[in-house]
């Protein structure tokens, strides 16, 4: 059993494998997902560009790719404003898990972002 495990570690001493690189990213991907972000996205108050998450996947669209390329571009959730309560037995609502989620459904990219 020993010979075996000594044969098998020095043959894997005799041939590495090379590195993984890191994949470079295809101009042609990030020139398409600029273009569809710049189509989807509308000014926002603060000089950049918002992108709706539900624009993003009625578009059809590789959503994982899309949010890659805004985080890359400096891409942030939207912070939501806190709602105000609703009346009498506004708490009440709150409490049972209704409407709140933590998914943003705006990212707000900065001015210059898509130029």
């Amino acid at each position: 059993m020993s010979e075996e495990f000594s044969l098998s570690s020095s043959a894997a001493a005799e041939d590495p494998q090379p590195a993984a690189e890191e994949p470079s990213p295809d101009p042609t991907a990030d020139d398409s997902i600029r273009a569809l972000v710049t189509r989807l996205a509308r000014p926002h108050s603060s000089g950049g560009a918002v992108i709706e998450r539900a624009a993003i996947l009625a578009d059809g669209a590789d959503f994982s790719a899309v949010m890659a390329w805004i985080s890359a571009h400096d891409g942030e959730p939207e912070q939501l404003a806190a709602a105000p309560s609703r009346g009498l037995h506004g708490a009440r609502l709150d409490r049972s898990g209704g409407s709140t989620s933590s998914t943003p459904l705006r990212f707000v990219l900065p001015a210059g972002a898509l130029a």
